[in-house]
């Protein structure tokens, strides 16, 4: 089974059984992060290859950012509706790992009583949760927007996973976001970095980080996914980017490939979050929408070049981009802009810090194909599996979790309430 859904069954499947004919756990997991199933984020792969040892409650949030009058806002909006209506509450089926709990909340955060109104709905809904398992409770967030639950919620540890810099991040109430992941940092028990710069970030903050960087799929992205989708449409060569694309996204680095190409189509493939509109004004750039992730393997077995043309800006010099060891997994060359997250690979890829530099090497790789030395060092990557990260995640997080706390002791904590006077 090479396919992402059917691994994530099989996996659902091996943890129900040991669900169902309990071991003894030293922990439980709370998890809060983006919705279960959306798209394969980092916490997804990590959360995944814990299944199978840990009983799992993953808590889908409104997420941060906040709403706007545009399409975008309005489908998700619905979306949320549609899963506070149709979710059993509290929790579904005792049995389900992981269980999927999806509270109501409020889309808000900025004022205080934005915070007052989403801590008291998500308790409602999560205290219940949380006092019926039977093993401590380890809450694991990769969102500050938690932060007014510490204290509250009668968990033994909480760990942040710390995957970006919200205080940068387009389109968020990135001040909001700073105020909250303060707050969270004062709290937490335990912080989890993906980068080193993350991990200086959050050291800048008092707070000492452990690193865990991404792993990957090797035999996923390898096997070329379990469909096949054509892109015979397009002229060849095939230079391909995918992810979200938004205002991280260089135009300069774009445009100037584009011009220097004299055959070819640049593909930038993903969800679009008010990216610069200059991005698609060049003839041989073509935006395409999100790919189902199982589909993603194939598309890059047909590319002959994968790109990251982002700008060099905080946030994606903070940025572990989990697509980097997707890209080098799949054996095609690699070429992206230089970043602290991409100079660990530099010999496996090539980096350009200019708009000319960018297109001259992605030129290059197309003439050339990738390098042997690119490729041996890319044996590396075998040992970065999700299976192992998981392992490492348990022994940074995992090994010393207090005995299961009441909703007194957790009340009496000390940590402030936002609204109580």
């Amino acid at each position: 089974m090479n396919s992402y859904a059917e691994k994530q069954q099989r996996n659902d499947v091996r943890a129900s059984h040991e669900v169902a004919t309990p071991a003894p756990q030293s922990a439980s997991l709370l998890v809060f992060s983006d919705d279960w199933g959306r798209h394969p984020s980092s916490c997804q792969h990590l959360v995944s290859s814990l299944l199978p040892r840990y009983q799992v409650t993953w808590v889908n949030t409104i997420g941060m950012r906040p709403p706007s009058l545009n399409w975008a806002s309005l489908s998700r909006g619905r979306e949320k509706i549609s899963q506070w209506l149709t979710t059993p509450q509290p929790a579904p089926s005792e049995f389900a790992n992981p269980q999927i709990v999806n509270p109501r909340m409020w889309p808000w955060f900025r004022r205080r009583w934005d915070r007052a109104l989403n801590q008291r709905l998500m308790l409602r809904s999560l205290v219940p949760i949380v006092e019926r398992q039977a093993a401590p409770v380890v809450a694991v967030t990769t969102i500050p927007i938690v932060a007014d639950l510490i204290g509250k919620l009668p968990v033994s540890q909480w760990v942040y996973y710390c995957v970006d810099d919200f205080s940068h991040w387009p389109g968020l109430d990135q001040q909001t976001m700073r105020i909250m992941e303060a707050e969270l940092l004062e709290r937490v028990d335990v912080a989890v970095a993906v980068s080193e710069k993350l991990q200086d970030k959050l050291a800048s903050a008092g707070h000492n980080a452990h690193l865990l960087t991404h792993g990957v799929d090797l035999d996923f992205w390898q096997a070329g996914g379990g469909t096949s989708v054509s892109y015979e449409q397009f002229e060849r060569p095939l230079v391909v980017f995918w992810g979200v694309i938004d205002q991280r996204m260089d135009v300069a680095f774009v445009h100037q490939l584009d011009e220097s190409l004299d055959k070819g189509t640049i593909l930038l493939v993903g969800p679009q979050q008010a990216p610069d509109p200059k991005l698609a004004s060049s003839p041989r750039t073509v935006l395409l929408p999100s790919l189902p992730y199982d589909e993603l393997p194939s598309l890059g077995q047909q590319a002959d070049v994968l790109i990251m043309p982002y700008q060099d800006l905080p946030v994606t010099r903070a940025m572990q981009p989990l697509k980097l060891k997707e890209y080098l997994a799949t054996g095609k060359p690699v070429v992206v802009r230089k970043l602290p997250a991409t100079q660990a690979w530099g010999d496996a890829l090539d980096q350009a810090t200019t708009a000319d530099e960018f297109a001259r090497l992605v030129k290059l790789r197309l003439a050339e194909g990738i390098t042997i030395g690119q490729r041996q060092a890319r044996e590396k990557l075998q040992e970065s599996s999700w299976e192992a990260k998981a392992r490492q995640f348990e022994q940074m997080a995992m090994l010393e979790v207090p005995d299961k706390v009441d909703v007194a002791r957790s009340v009496q904590s000390g940590y402030r309430v936002v609204g109580d006077a």
